[in-house]
């Protein structure tokens, strides 16, 4: 299952798919501010080697993603791009998954109900999470039978994460399964974003 989305480009960057020079800048400050949220999380100020550890994961990342073809999408806020980060995945409905995301804390029954093109999935904002370290963050997800989609953002700045919600919103309601048609006995036709 490969996942595409129609992010407006005016508010979102795509990470996915950018490689070299293209986009370096939005992938090297959305890594550094997960990596400074990471150390946040275990009471550091900083990782040892985090600016190092960006660069290298900035280099890497566009080719991790690029060999997912399509089952990750990732995008930074364009303005300020270590405000942000969203990364949307497709993974398989493993008997594994489902007992996973049935044994989720009780926190993460606060979801509410989200229609989109996917069809009704569950969104869940945690502006104030369980430990104060933690960063702010929204949950989007859609059970299609056979996959699970999630769309994770995390924001840096705890007091605008509540400016970002309907931006966030949109984004989710960008994201379609990008669906192989067969045409014949060999042919593979490719359908556009709708």
């Amino acid at each position: 299952m490969r996942l595409i989305s129609s992010a407006d480009p005016s508010l979102w960057i795509p990470v996915t798919g950018s490689l070299g020079f293209t986009g370096r800048r939005h992938r090297k400050a959305a890594i550094r501010m997960l990596m400074a949220q990471a150390g946040a999380g275990i009471g550091r100020d900083s990782l040892p080697g985090a600016r190092f550890g960006s660069w290298l994961a900035s280099q890497a990342i566009p080719l991790a993603m690029r060999r997912a073809d399509g089952r990750v999408l990732a995008w930074t806020w364009r303005a300020e791009p270590e405000l942000v980060v969203a990364m949307a995945t497709a993974q398989e409905l493993t008997p594994h998954l489902r007992m996973a995301r049935a044994s989720m804390p009780m926190e993460y029954d606060d979801t509410e109900d989200f229609p989109t093109p996917l069809g009704v999935g569950e969104k869940l904002l945690m502006a104030m999470p369980a430990r104060p370290a933690s960063p702010p963050s929204a949950t989007y997800t859609w059970d299609t039978g056979t996959h699970l989609i999630t769309l994770t953002a995390v924001c840096g700045d705890r007091e605008r994460f509540g400016t970002l919600e309907r931006a966030l919103d949109d984004l989710a309601r960008s994201i379609r399964i990008a669906d192989d048609v067969t045409g014949g006995e060999s042919n593979v036709l490719r359908l556009p974003p709708a």
